[in-house]
């Protein structure tokens, strides 16, 4: 995927397919969970970004590369590296420029402009309208942790927009109560099997 083939490279390999970092030329490639991508494939990626430049998987050329390379993980890289989880060579090649983006715990002021925003692209991506959230809820959108941080507020305002009303206000969060501030995720299944 990251680097393409070249025909006859492997079985069923028909055609040459571009891989991802040859489509971003001129442009920026995006890796998501950098932090999961194997050892033998990280030592691939450093020389790519120390060469600029790439081979196809069973191509005999090399391609000059012009793309910004950004990563994205949700581990601590330097304690992977102690680790040796993840090759310190790659880390010091990637961490030129850290954006460090802490939790909706660690500023939930964000989490009301989230839930406000993620409910109304809900809205219209399910053909609901324009929906919104009754001013009050802000003081409980705020108060609780969001322990799934951004992925649990999208999921949270899209459930709520399948439940509402078109072009509705919304008067209740619906949050869960008994799950704990910090820590697992708890699943009540006395209710009945879950819907998706």
């Amino acid at each position: 995927e990251l680097f393409g083939h070249e025909p006859g490279a492997f079985t069923d390999a028909r055609t040459a397919k571009i891989g991802l970092l040859e489509l971003a030329q001129g442009g920026t490639a995006f890796l998501d969970e950098i932090g999961e991508l194997p050892l033998v494939l990280q030592a691939k990626l450093l020389r790519v970004l120390d060469t600029r430049r790439l081979r196809r998987l069973g191509g005999r050329t090399e391609i000059a590369l012009d793309v910004h390379l950004v990563a994205a993980t949700n581990r601590d890289l330097e304690a992977e590296v102690r680790r040796g989880a993840f090759r310190a060579d790659l880390f010091y090649r990637l961490d030129v420029v850290r954006v460090q983006l802490p939790s909706i715990r660690e500023r939930p002021e964000d989490a009301w402009t989230l839930c406000v925003a993620f409910l109304e692209e809900a809205g219209r991506k399910l053909g609901r309208g324009k929906l919104s959230l009754a001013p009050e809820l802000r003081r409980e959108a705020l108060a609780y942790s969001w322990p799934g941080n951004v992925r649990e507020i999208r999921n949270h305002m899209e459930r709520l927009a399948l439940a509402a009303e078109p072009d509705a206000c919304v008067r209740h969060l619906d949050l869960p109560q008994d799950r704990p501030r910090q820590g697992g995720i708890q699943v009540d299944f006395s209710a009945g099997p879950l819907a998706w």
